[in-house]
């Protein structure tokens, strides 16, 4: 399932780390388009966990933020 999408391969990296270092299963591919309000194409990376993994990534990712 999708958690979110960032801008690089480095944000995605980040993310990644931070999720499978709580113990969420994490990959990450391509997004394949443009990102609605962000100026247009770039290196977008679709952020995906397992199903029932999703709501504590979802919070992880929350508490995570300033």
């Amino acid at each position: 399932m999708r958690l979110t999408i960032v801008g690089s391969q480095a944000e995605a990296d980040i993310i990644c780390s931070l999720l499978r270092a709580n113990g969420i299963t994490c990959g990450e591919r391509a997004a394949n388009a443009a990102i609605p309000g962000a100026g247009g194409f770039g290196g977008w990376r679709e952020i995906l966990v397992v199903e029932d993994q999703l709501q504590a990534a979802r919070e992880l990712l929350a508490a995570d933020r300033p």
